[in-house]
């Protein structure tokens, strides 16, 4: 299902360059028949996927690192073709049914699963439909709560504010969304990503799924990644939960100094690094 109306931020509102704000830009282009470019960037990572397919199945996908934590990200690429050969769907998720997202790197993985439902919506819908050619997404998730321990995570979608949480962390308890539903009534830690899926109808759960991530990762942007030169310091928080993080690759995964960017004050320049 979709949200009601009334649960609709403004469509006026745009990113706001004043505040203090890690941002995130996915952005999926049907570029000829059969081919899918996928490219995303924020602070930490810029990467690059292109997607090839018959209209049925995926024929062929290539991913690219351009900027990324740590020397091993882009070796992750060669996961991706486990995909060839999968069926195209309506939703995002069904990516994981042919691939184990843990081996993969996290974000070529999604920038790839988002591709794959931009090749269904291509050779499925009116070709004279805008969502067949190109689809955005920016994000923005301010860094300083107010008094209520809430910040305001915001996803807009090819230029049109979608949706606005309020995200309350408070100490011991974890997040919670606690406004607006139907988000509000989900657990925040565990869960969510699931619920996307069954919930939701698949444009609807796709922007959730998509908001959601960048909560998880917008959380880097206070973390000082060059004063970890390998991988394996972080193996008590992140042990498994990507490729760079798989045991054999942890343990030599280098830092790739000075590959943070900040764009709070600049949404528009996040594909201009590299």
């Amino acid at each position: 299902m979709e949200p009601s109306a009334t649960d609709q931020p403004s469509a006026a509102d745009q990113p706001d360059p004043t505040i203090d704000a890690y941002r995130r830009r996915i952005r999926v282009v049907a570029a000829s028949d059969g081919r899918i470019d996928g490219e995303l960037a924020d602070d930490l990572h810029h990467f690059r996927v292109v997607l090839h397919h018959d209209g049925s199945v995926v024929t062929d996908i290539t991913g690219e690192g351009l900027r990324h934590p740590w020397e091993s990200c882009p070796a992750a690429a060669g996961e991706l073709r486990a995909l060839v050969g999968a069926p195209l769907e309506e939703r995002m998720g069904a990516a994981a049914k042919h691939a184990n997202p843990k081996a993969n790197c996290t974000h070529m993985f999604d920038l790839a699963a988002l591709s794959m439902a931009q090749a269904w919506r291509s050779a499925n819908r009116d070709p004279e439909a805008r969502s067949t050619e190109r689809r955005q997404y920016d994000v923005e998730l301010p860094m300083q709560p107010d008094e209520d321990h809430c910040v305001r995570p915001r996803l807009w979608r090819d230029g049109d504010l979608l949706l606005e949480w309020q995200l309350q962390t408070l100490p011991g308890a974890g997040r919670t969304i606690i406004a607006p539903e139907p988000y509000a009534s989900v657990p925040f830690a565990r869960g969510f990503f699931p619920w996307t899926a069954t919930a939701l109808d698949p444009d609807a759960g796709e922007a959730a799924f998509v908001l959601r991530r960048a909560c998880d990762i917008g959380m880097g942007r206070g973390m000082d990644l060059d004063d970890i030169p390998v991988a394996n310091d972080l193996a008590d928080l992140m042990l498994g939960v990507c490729y760079t993080m798989q045991p054999g690759v942890i343990e030599t995964a280098h830092r790739r100094v000075g590959a943070t960017r900040d764009y709070a004050a600049r949404p528009d320049a996040i594909f201009d690094d590299t």
